[in-house]
């Protein structure tokens, strides 16, 4: 069955001739495929566009081969011989292209996979990369896909500075209902950009429809990133990272498995339970990292199961699941303090909820602190949705 939707990459390969004699570069990742699954800068070498000049790599590298904020090399590509740019590093400055690599460039290409959470880093990659090229004199082309967690829902605070990073490089609630396209163009109009970059919109696509309608193959976009469900666990799952909890890494179901060690799993679902989040189940289980945190130790936990992704809210369960664990585990739960996505003098939790209500008030154990700074989102979803009107692509 052919796909419902036809994705920008999709589009510009039913246009190459629009790149033919002009030397462009790529940033892409394994999820920048076609419709019949070919790395998009296979099939355009294969096109009158010919091969890329250079290729461009966000976390994770051009393949996903690295863990999380594990550094990528520069490299060639052993199919095209294009030498690729790694624009993740041992440091923040890695973060952003020089104007050096734009050398020789008339055009440059983004078409990354995101998955519709404000931490996922590749739209803080994409903007930066493109305002980078057009500082140089390079035009932009990005090449939209769906947010897998679809375009309507939007759920938690904003995030301002001084807790804005990589992490949480722009002002918008967690889920923020967007493409990387449209995105890309919100922050456009923020910055003032000039002319020179266009967003290739997708075909077919609209915003309540969800991954399985729009016949696209799920490839995970990073190493932890393995399945949808894994996606729509995401906003939640990912803060416990925040933390020295296991949030499944090591195991084949990462932001699904959470818990540490002399985690009682039976008494944590049941707090769950009581909390009574929509279209979740909580699992009493035990599993056993095989890398990253409590690599080899077996941990009492749960495996988060959405038994209604569209009711879900994501990032409202993840704070609960965090606030379980602290009540369970008292003095034994820890906050992580090392550096985290190069950010080292300000807790990792406090970079992921965008300051720092969240960490003080499960710290306190207050419930009605937490409730309360939840029940405030709603101003913020509110005020964004207002000012994205202005953007959208799609009905």
């Amino acid at each position: 069955m052919s796909p419902v939707v036809v994705t920008g990459c999709q589009r510009l390969l039913g246009a190459a001739a629009e790149l033919e004699g002009r030397p462009y570069g790529l940033l892409a990742h394994g999820a920048s495929v076609t419709a019949d699954c070919r790395p998009l800068h296979l099939a355009l070498a294969a096109s009158v566009a010919g091969p890329p000049t250079a290729l461009f790599g966000p976390e994770h590298g051009y393949y996903g081969v690295e863990q999380d904020m594990v550094a990528s090399d520069h490299q060639v590509d052993p199919w095209t011989g294009a030498p690729i740019l790694s624009l993740y590093g041992d440091d923040a400055e890695s973060l952003r292209p020089t104007a050096a690599a734009f050398d020789g460039l008339q055009v440059l290409l983004i078409d990354l996979q995101d998955v519709g959470s404000r931490y996922y880093t590749y739209v803080a990659t994409a903007v930066w990369a493109a305002e980078a090229a057009l500082a140089a004199g390079v035009e932009v082309w990005v090449l939209d896909r769906p947010n897998p967690l679809g375009g309507v829902v939007v759920e938690g605070n904003r995030v301002r500075p001084p807790f804005d990073s990589f992490v949480g490089a722009f002002d918008t609630p967690v889920r923020h209902g967007l493409t990387l396209g449209e995105l890309v163009a919100l922050e456009a109009k923020r910055r003032g950009w000039p002319s020179g970059w266009k967003i290739w919109t997708m075909e077919g696509w609209h915003r309540a429809m969800d991954w399985a309608a729009t016949g696209l193959p799920w490839i995970a976009p990073s190493p932890n990133m393995p399945t949808l469900e894994t996606a729509v666990l995401y906003p939640g799952g990912c803060l416990v990272e925040g933390t020295e909890l296991s949030e499944g890494r090591g195991t084949t179901r990462p932001f699904q498995l959470i818990g540490a060690p002399g985690v009682d799993p039976a008494a944590l679902a049941q707090e769950l339970a009581a909390r009574r989040i929509p279209g979740l189940s909580c699992l009493p289980t035990y599993f056993r990292p095989q890398f990253q945190k409590h690599a080899g130790a077996t941990c009492g936990g749960v495996l988060l199961v959405p038994t209604d992704a569209a009711a879900l809210p994501a990032y409202r369960c993840g704070v609960e699941i965090l606030a379980a664990f602290k009540r369970q585990l008292g003095e034994r739960f820890n906050w992580r303090q090392q550096a985290y996505e190069f950010v080292s003098d300000r807790p990792a939790i406090d970079l992921l909820t965008g300051g720092a209500t969240a960490r003080r008030a499960i710290d306190s154990g207050d419930t009605a602190a937490l409730d309360a700074w939840m029940a405030g989102w709603r101003d913020d979803e509110r005020s964004f949705d207002d000012e994205r009107q202005s953007i959208l692509l799609y009905s």
